[in-house]
Parts: structure tokens; C-alpha cells; sequence
């Protein structure tokens, strides 16, 4: 006797050539047992069964022993091609969660995905699934397999031409959020195309699906929604979190990027709103929730114990559906969330929150790099902050860590020589009482100061941050200050997207006579100044979530330590060339970010087995190679 112990109470029948399985709900509703009999003699035999389920291996399954699924389902699937050699019928398959099994000869044997041409009924539905369909570059011969022979052009393209014919028509529209729409409308119909020409086009198509132009689309969302993709949700779902979960496709889920639209980028409250998963607790947003085409929940958000709630029981459904290991990224928390939720979840979840993390490793680089041309070390510098939010401070906190670990000082003296300021002006100590708790630490000593411009002129700081969501904030007057303290001052224009960026290239490089080492959140065409070119960096958070995410994943983190952020920072920094500081370049070019990604994977990863957090073991010997072949890469693959 086989059996398959369940955790979903449901089940269906599978009947092979000479045997029998049969099923029967648990009545206690906790597992389903599926007994393998011989057909019609009603004989226990042994079953044979090879088989990866989740992270559980199963070798060899015989008589009395079980194999346990986590989480499985019964989902029949309908094909009628022949696997491994034998003609079976379509009821002779079944799917556990993504995982295939076959009876053949007296055997219940599971199927890697490669063993599986095809996973649809029909050609008809192959070409409108995004995940296989490969348009135009089907062969003759998978068109007569696939049943696809007729339904398309006789034309065969490869998948080179069509990535040129596409990029031609991208070129042809001159409204960004056109070529945003157009990106968007590829993705749902053939997503292998859609990140080959990401990949390959990404300095040119970067600002198109990424900032600056999702800004755009994130306010305007609801009328170009289209078709979902994602989870949405709401406070309708309370309760049922983990049944909604259960609804998404795939099951081997290692990232989960959430957000509960209330801070999209610079651009406040957006409400329900075009990430991954949006958790939906309403919006504060009045002219969306008078929008007719809005997609989300129509009253005021959530606050307090019924927000707390709702976010409660989703961690606990992503742990319990996903596992421990799966990294949930926050991404756009307001202020007041945002710090609750990293501390509080941090503790018993692997999270990240782009915002304040993200943000402050790519800062971090961006600043060690800038070193090779200002001199000195960190601890050498003052900051001055524009910005003490999210971003502002968790940019402070990592450069007064990393400052400390230069300097073997205590961090408290190493955050003395960062200040920031707020809307109410430069944070000191006599607001002490009035200040957030993520502010308090940048209290210091110092008489109280209400404008940018006279905090510039008092402190006289050798860098100058801007995150405060605000455009042309740094106005003439303050950066020809800074300028005139500061043979090279370092002014990192940060806000997103570009229309709320503190100060442009133009003006940052001609205000300051082309002395300033400038780079910013969104990009900026070159500059021309006195005969000089000046291409400017960008401050981007795209340089380290992907890198840092996939270090987690690859080594198995448990948790998030801030010496992987210091580590990620690092690795960035050593991927400026010294042809990219001649041209005043602080990052690297984005060309090659795949690369930079590789080795920032590696660097944090390295970071996870050296703090005794990975999971995975053992230790890859060469850390970079085994980032590089963990990669997604989007060729088309061929069909049997």
C-alpha cells in the first residue's frame, strides 16, 4: 500500500491500465489518504515512487511507508500527448501543486517539468498563455505537435528578429506612458520576449517600466488596468487570507513584494494600486475614491488595531503557505507603518523594506564610490538631509553604522555628524518631545533652524541628500552654498519621480561651476557645461534589491542582518570603474546590471553563511558562478 498524506481535503480519482487509485476525505477534514491497489484484483503491490515534492525528497516509496506533500492539491489537468513512452489517457495525470505523476507499469512516477511538453489542452490556449507562448517563433515542428498549425502566420521569426521588430515599434511612440502601456500589454501575452528585451534594452526600457515613468502609471492605474497580475488583498478578505493565497498559480514562491499603496514613490496615497500584492485597507485619496474607474475599496483606510489585524493574519498566511524562508519585500509603507512593521516582523519573518534598506545601501555606495574622487572617509564628511523620513533615516542609520565600523567609535558619536531636516526645519534637541521615535536619534545640540538654505550656511555640510519628496528644493542659492565651501560637494538630488526631484543635473552641474559630484533618484539626460559633458549617476534602488534578494534566496537566509546591507553597499561601490569616475560616475552604468547583481548576490550571500543565518548548505564554493546560474533567463525554450 502507497500513500499520499494531504493537507487539502479534497481529492479525485486516477485510474491506469491495470491500476486503481482511490481516495477519501479525512473526517476530521486535516488529510486525504490516496491508496494504490492493483486494478481489479483488489491485491496490495508494492508502488514505486520517485518523486521532488516541495523541499521533502523522497527517493523510493515501498509498502507501508508515506510520503507527505505539504499543502497539496488535486488539480486534474486535460492533455493527450504521450509522457515517457507510454499512451495514456488524460485522466491518467494528476498535478500536486505543481508537481506531475503518472501511473506507468504499476508505477507512480513524478515528472520533472522538462519531461512535460506542454501543460494546456489546446494550441488555442497555448497562445494565450504568456508563460509559453513564444508568438511567431514556434518551429514547424512544435506547430504540428502543439496543435497551433493553422492558427498562426507561416512565418517563423526567431526570437532576435522579434525582440527588433518590437523595439522599432517602442521607438515610435513618443508619450512614455504609451511605451509603458505597450510593455505592459507584451508582458501578458509573452513574458519570456517582454524580459528579453528588458535585459537587453535596459538603460532604454528602464525608465519606462521603472521610474520615472510608473509613476504615471501608478496614478493613472485604473484606467489602464487591464489585466491583473498579482494578489489583491482586502479587508474583504479578513479571515481568508490563506484560502486567497491558496489561489495564485504558482506554489514554489521564494519573493513576495507587498505594499499597501499608501506612499507609492513621491507620490502619496494611492490606494489599491498596481504592485503584487496590494493589501487593500481603503484610501484616504478623495479624488480616487470619487474616480469612477478606481479599482479599490471605496471608503477611508484602515487604521490601528483593524490594520494591524489584517497585516497580522497575512504574514501568518504567507509563512504558513510559503514556508519560512520566503522574503517578503515592503515597498511603499508610509512612515508611520513602515518602521512598526520592519521591527516588529524582522524578529520572526525574512523581510526587507526597500524603502528605508534599499534605499540606504544604494546611498552608502553611491557615497564610498564618491570618496575616490572627494578623498577622506566617511567619518571625514558632514551630511545634511533634506527628507527624515523613511528613506532619510534609514539612509542616516547605514552611513553612521558603516561610519562607526570605519571608526570603531560608538554609533551614537558617529550620528553627530549627520542632521537632518524636516517640514518643520532642522530636527534638534528642543523638539525632542514633539519628534517621531525614528527621529529621535538625530536630535542633537544645536539652535532651531526653519530653512534648508540657513542650515546649509550654518552647518556648512560636505554632502547634501535630498529624500523628502519635494521638487526644487534645492534651489541656486542653496547649492552655489554648498559650492562655496566645497571644492567637490556631493548632492544627491534622491526624490522619485523625476518631477519631484530636488534639483536636475543641469542645474545641480551649472550652479556649481561643474564641481559638484551630483547624482539622483530618477534619471537625467547628459549635461553639457563650458565644453564638458557631465553624465550624471542615479541613486536607484534597482541597483540592489534584485542582487540583495537573490543572496538571500540563493544561501536560504533566515533573517535580514544589517551586515548584509553594508555588504551589498560594498559590492556596488567596487563595480565603479575608474573610466566610470572620469566621467564624474559614481554608479555604474546599468548595462550591466545583471553583473552588478551577481555580485552583490554573492557578497550578501557570503555575508548570510558568515553570520551563521543560511539554510542552504553546504557553502557554494564560488559564490558569483552559483548567482549567475540561479538567474532567470528569458530564451525560448523548445518544445518536445
Amino acid at each position: 500500500m502507497f500513500s499520499l498524506n494531504l493537507s487539502r481535503s479534497s481529492a479525485s480519482f486516477l485510474r491506469g491500465e491495470d491500476l486503481r487509485v482511490s481516495s477519501y476525505r479525512d473526517p476530521a477534514f486535516r488529510s486525504v489518504s490516496v491508496t494504490v491497489c492493483s486494478g481489479g484484483r483488489g491485491e496490495r503491490e508494492k508502488v514505486k515512487a520517485a518523486a521532488l515534492v516541495m523541499d521533502h525528497v523522497i527517493d523510493e516509496v515501498v509498502d507501508q511507508k508515506s510520503a507527505i506533500v505539504p499543502t497539496a492539491r488535486i488539480a486534474p489537468p486535460r492533455i493527450t500527448s504521450s509522457l515517457l513512452g507510454a499512451s495514456l489517457l488524460r485522466e491518467d495525470v494528476e498535478i500536486f501543486y505543481g508537481y506531475w505523476f503518472v501511473f506507468c507499469k504499476n508505477r507512480l512516477v513524478q515528472l520533472s517539468f522538462s519531461d512535460i511538453p506542454i501543460l494546456l489542452d489546446s494550441g488555442h490556449s497555448l497562445l494565450r498563455d504568456p508563460r509559453h507562448n513564444k508568438g511567431l517563433a514556434f518551429t514547424e515542428k512544435e506547430r504540428d505537435a502543439h496543435y497551433i498549425r493553422g492558427l498562426l502566420p507561416p512565418v517563423v521569426l526567431s526570437q532576435e528578429l522579434q525582440e527588433k521588430k518590437l523595439m522599432n515599434t517602442l521607438r515610435q511612440y513618443q508619450v512614455p506612458l504609451q511605451r509603458y502601456m505597450a510593455m505592459m500589454d507584451l508582458q501578458e501575452r509573452n513574458e519570456r520576449l517582454f524580459y528579453k528585451l528588458l535585459i537587453d534594452n535596459v538603460e532604454e526600457l528602464l525608465p519606462v517600466v521603472y521610474t520615472p515613468t510608473v509613476g504615471e502609471a501608478c496614478q493613472k492605474y485604473g484606467s489602464i488596468f487591464s489585466r491583473p497580475q498579482g494578489v489583491y488583498i482586502s479587508l474583504k478578505e479578513k479571515g481568508k487570507i490563506l484560502e486567497v493565497l491558496k489561489n495564485w498559480p504558482e506554489r514554489k514562491i521564494q519573493v513576495i513584494v507587498v505594499t499597501d499603496g499608501e506612499r507609492i514613490l513621491g507620490l502619496g496615497d494611492l490606494g489599491c494600486q498596481c504592485l503584487p500584492i496590494t493589501i487593500d485597507v481603503g484610501t484616504n485619496n478623495k479624488k480616487l475614491l470619487d474616480d469612477e474607474f478606481y479599482i479599490g475599496l471605496r471608503q477611508r483606510r484602515a487604521t490601528g488595531e483593524e490594520y494591524a489585524e489584517l497585516l497580522d493574519e497575512f504574514m501568518s498566511a504567507v509563512k504558513q503557505n510559503y514556508g519560512e524562508k520566503v522574503l517578503i519585500q515592503f515597498e511603499d509603507f508610509a512612515n508611520h507603518n513602515a518602521f512598526v512593521l520592519l521591527e516588529k516582523y524582522s524578529k520572526t519573518h525574512l523581510v526587507f523594506n526597500d524603502d528605508i534598506q534599499g534605499t540606504a545601501s544604494v546611498v552608502l555606495a553611491g557615497l564610498v564610490a564618491s570618496l575616490k574622487l572627494v578623498g577622506g572617509t566617511l567619518g571625514d564628511h558632514k551630511f545634511l538631509f533634506l527628507g527624515a523620513g523613511e528613506a532619510g533615516t534609514g539612509i542616516a542609520e547605514l552611513i553612521a553604522l558603516e561610519m562607526s565600523k570605519q571608526t570603531k567609535s560608538p554609533i551614537e558619536e558617529c550620528r553627530k555628524k549627520i542632521w537632518l531636516v524636516d517640514s518643520k526645519g532642522l530636527i534638534v534637541s528642543s523638539r525632542l518631545e514633539s519628534l517621531q521615535q525614528f527621529k529621535k536619534p538625530w536630535a542633537h545640540e544645536h539652535e532651531p533652524v526653519k530653512e534648508l538654505i540657513d542650515a546649509v550656511k550654518t552647518l556648512k555640510p560636505t554632502v547634501l541628500i535630498g529624500s523628502s519628496g519635494v521638487g526644487q528644493t534645492f534651489t541656486q542659492e542653496v547649492v552655489e552654498a554648498m559650492a562655496s565651501f566645497n571644492e567637490k560637494p556631493i548632492i544627491l538630488a534622491l526624490s522619485n519621480p523625476t518631477s519631484q526631484s530636488e534639483c536636475t543635473a543641469e542645474q545641480a552641474y551649472t550652479w556649481s561651476e561643474g564641481r559638484a559630484i551630483y547624482a539622483s533618484g530618477s534619471p537625467f539626460p547628459p549635461v553639457e557645461y563650458n565644453g564638458k559633458t557631465y553624465i550624471s549617476g542615479q541613486a536607484n534602488n534597482a541597483y540592489i534589491f534584485p542582487g540583495f534578494g537573490l543572496g538571500l534566496v540563493m544561501s536560504g537566509a533566515i533573517r535580514v542582518h544589517e551586515d548584509m546591507l553594508l555588504a551589498a553597499s560594498e559590492a556596488l561601490a567596487s563595480q565603479v570603474t575608474q573610466e566610470n569616475y572620469e566621467k564624474g560616475l559614481i554608479y555604474p552604468p546599468f548595462t550591466n546590471i545583471r553583473k552588478i547583481s551577481a555580485h552583490i548576490a554573492a557578497k550578501v550571500a557570503a555575508k548570510v553563511y558568515d553570520l551563521g543565518l543560511a539554510s542552504h548548505l553546504p557553502r557554494p564554493s564560488n559564490l558569483v558562478e552559483f548567482a549567475e546560474s540561479c538567474m532567470y533567463t528569458p530564451t525560448y525554450r523548445n518544445y518536445r
